[in-house]
């Protein structure tokens, strides 16, 4: 898995090519640059253990959470356990998600798209939303 070219200088500014790749709900990957997978990481361990969801998390994030480096040319190994786990095949989607990327396999990011445009409103929207104009 290459990074595209225009994020390359910015990580390796950022923590030196070191990232952290980890499992999400959704069966795809997250990537964070290594400062801030250690500030989410800080603060996934000091959630409650005795709370069932807070205890999934942490140990589904962090039990997969796995160190990459980015070569020279902007790639990174992917375990075959995580390739597995996001279903990646052939052609992957990298998005960015701000601190972080997610990895996708390109048929089913596709698919989850689709289905996300396509979805109806129907909840409330969260107040932090209400005032941001897209």
């Amino acid at each position: 898995m290459a990074i595209p070219t225009r994020y390359r200088e910015r990580l390796i500014a950022r923590c030196e090519g070191h990232l952290i790749v980890t499992v999400d709900k959704d069966h795809c990957l997250l990537v964070y640059p290594m400062p801030d997978w250690e500030e989410l990481e800080r603060k996934l361990v000091r959630l409650p253990s005795m709370n069932k969801i807070a205890r999934r998390i942490v140990r589904i994030m962090v039990g997969y959470a796995t160190e990459v480096d980015m070569d020279n040319n902007g790639r990174i190994l992917v375990s075959k356990e995580l390739r597995e786990f996001a279903s990646l095949e052939r052609t992957a989607m990298l998005i960015g998600q701000g601190n972080k990327f997610e990895l996708w396999d390109e048929a089913t990011w596709n698919e989850k798209r689709d289905a996300w445009l396509s979805e109806e409103d129907d909840g409330e929207m969260p107040a932090d939303l209400e005032s941001i104009s897209f």
